[in-house]
């Protein structure tokens, strides 16, 4: 019979080999060099730093014509979006909720204002917008290497095509002379429809040369009153059915989600027809006559708009009031952290008081 030394050894030897062997498997589990990946992520995302975003930060409409979903946390949160988490710890959001609370509550009566919220909607719009002048300073040194401070629409088409898989150098020499390029049709129809916003930006008189602000315009429509009025009219041109230049409900609600499968779909299509239908009656026809004109759509679009930012403070608070005194308490605000914030909290009311 085994002694109980040997048996305490053997299981000591056991545990030993085992550790090894997960200690192995951990080794060959992690990414060979964490640095190579992290470089990989920067290469693709360089590749498409010089396109503009499909998305705008703090704009109520995508460029496609679809709503924001995220605007509400974008106005809302502004930098702090990303710090809530959809797995991160509760208790830990639920602390920075109470400080954005606190920063909103102007004058410190525990209970936030449509005025407040107004404030604070612009305040965090404008962050997005230094945010994106920021990142255009880097993006536009990606287009301008010779740093003469104008880039020029061929400057900028081979760093494109450069982006999409093309040979920089063999780009840059057809362009040159002037020969002919082999683009696929989705390629090409993406470049035409980027010299048409290239155009738009270049303010008069037309060089075709962007300055560095020029180029902020191109990338974020936003912060340019013209090239805001270039974007509605691409949105009105795509939902338009009839020409008019002017869009109906039943327009504004047709633009295809994608083909109903399943249940689950067309739950889905319901939903996105209801919010598109709700935001037309309630907010875009600013004069209810069931048409919205190219000045609802744009003043709708403009992100820095006061009227516009007291209405959404008006519409953040009656989401939440549940007690219908028109402000926000914290209480509130805390049950409903998705809506303001993305995230869920649970026991949203737990140690509220000894915390704030």
């Amino acid at each position: 019979m085994m002694s109980r030394q040997a048996f305490l050894c053997g299981l000591g030897s056991l545990y030993l080999s085992l550790l090894f062997i997960f200690l192995l498997m951990d080794v060959y589990a992690r990414p060979a060099n964490n640095s190579v990946l992290k470089e990989k992520a920067a290469d693709s995302k360089d590749e498409n730093e010089i396109l503009p975003p499909d998305h705008l930060n703090g704009v109520k409409m995508e460029m496609d014509g679809h709503l924001n979903k995220e605007f509400h946390q974008e106005v809302f949160l502004g930098k702090e979006m990303e710090e809530f988490e959809e797995d991160s710890e509760p208790r830990r959001n639920r602390k920075k909720l109470m400080v954005i609370f606190s920063k909103v509550d102007v004058n410190n009566d525990k209970k936030i204002s449509a005025k407040e919220m107004q404030r604070w909607i612009m305040e965090k719009t404008d962050e997005h917008f230094q945010e994106a002048v920021e990142e255009n300073k880097m993006h536009f040194r990606a287009v301008d290497p010779d740093g003469d401070g104008h880039v020029s629409w061929d400057e900028y088409k081979i760093k494109f095509l450069a982006s999409k898989g093309f040979n920089e150098k063999e780009i840059a020499e057809k362009i040159k002379n002037n020969e002919e390029l082999k683009i696929d049709e989705e390629t090409q129809e993406v470049l035409d429809n980027l010299k048409d916003r290239w155009y738009q930006a270049d303010n008069p008189p037309p060089d075709l040369l962007l300055t560095e602000e020029e180029f902020l315009s191109f990338l974020h429509p936003e912060h340019s009153r013209g090239m805001l009025q270039f974007m509605v009219k691409e949105i009105i041109r795509d939902l338009d059915q009839d020409g008019d230049k002017k869009l109906t409900l039943s327009e504004f609600i047709s633009l295809p989600v994608g083909t109903v499968e399943n249940q689950q779909a067309q739950d889905i299509d319901d939903d996105w027809v209801k919010d598109r239908r709700k935001e037309f009656q309630d907010v875009i026809d600013a004069n209810h006559d069931g048409i919205v004109t190219m000045e609802e759509l744009e003043e709708y679009m403009d992100p820095m708009n006061e009227h516009n930012a007291l209405n959404e403070a008006r519409q953040m608070i009656a989401v939440a009031d549940e007690n219908q005194n028109h402000h926000l308490e914290l209480e509130e605000i805390l049950k409903y952290s998705e809506y303001f914030t993305g995230s869920k909290l649970m026991d949203y009311a737990r140690n509220v008081h000894e915390e704030f």
